[in-house]
C-alpha cells in the first residue's frame, strides 16, 4: 500500500479573495490527497465558491509549509500546512 492512500490531516489557510469567496480563513481537513494538486482538485470538487475560487482557470498561488510552490505536485504529509491566495495581496 502506498503512503499516499493513507488519510492524512492537513491544515488549510485561505487568504484575501479566496478567503472571502469560501467564507473561512482556515480549516483542518482529513484527506487522502497525496499531492497539493490533488488536494486542490478535492477542494474544487466541493463545488460552489470552492470550485470558482480555486478553479484551474484562476490565478491562485499555493504555499506548502509557508514555501511558495511552482509545482503543485509537491507531496503532502500529515501536519502539512497548505495555503491558497491570489497572486497579489494587499497588507
Amino acid at each position: 500500500m502506498s503512503p499516499s492512500s493513507q488519510p492524512i490531516t492537513v491544515e488549510l489557510r485561505y487568504f484575501a479573495s479566496v478567503r472571502e469567496a469560501v467564507g473561512v480563513g482556515s480549516e483542518t481537513l482529513v484527506t487522502a490527497a497525496p499531492t497539493a494538486a490533488a488536494l486542490r482538485d478535492e477542494l474544487i470538487a466541493r463545488g460552489g465558491a470552492w470550485a470558482s475560487s480555486l478553479s484551474r482557470d484562476r490565478a491562485v498561488r499555493l504555499a506548502v509549509n509557508q514555501v511558495l510552490q511552482q509545482d503543485e505536485n509537491v507531496m503532502l504529509a500529515s501536519g502539512t500546512e497548505v495555503a491558497f491566495f491570489p497572486p497579489v495581496t494587499g497588507g
